[in-house]
């Protein structure tokens, strides 16, 4: 008999709104992604429990281009369809290290307030 795991509930729409730049700057930090590979590392990377449909995602990415955190360019590889990479600017490079350290005082001062440790 083969047992079936379940999947993990998605966080809360509201948690992951303040929670979506942060996270693309961080995974465009490394190199240039388009959308749907974002979208698909933070599910992985989060173990399913975050997940951004491609309807909500491609705003946020024109939003953060638009503000001049990150950049965008067409490209064609062969055998496949033209996407958009979008890489991280020196000015996204600044905002990700002030959200993170932001993010690391919110978290810390919501576990004490809430004891929560961390393990």
């Amino acid at each position: 008999m083969k047992l079936m795991t379940a999947r993990p509930e998605p966080f809360s729409r509201e948690l992951k709104k303040g929670s979506a730049e942060l996270l693309i700057l961080s995974l465009l930090e490394s190199r240039p992604r388009h959308g749907y590979e974002l979208g698909k590392l933070i599910e992985a990377r989060s173990d399913g429990r975050l997940r951004f449909r491609i309807a909500s995602l491609y705003p946020m990415l024109c939003r953060l281009e638009d503000r001049g955190l990150i950049a965008g360019r067409w490209l064609e590889k062969a055998g496949e369809r033209r996407r958009r990479y979008f890489r991280l600017t020196p000015s996204g490079r600044r905002v990700l290290r002030e959200q993170r350290a932001i993010w690391k005082d919110f978290v810390a001062a919501v576990g004490r307030v809430a004891g929560v440790s961390r393990a």
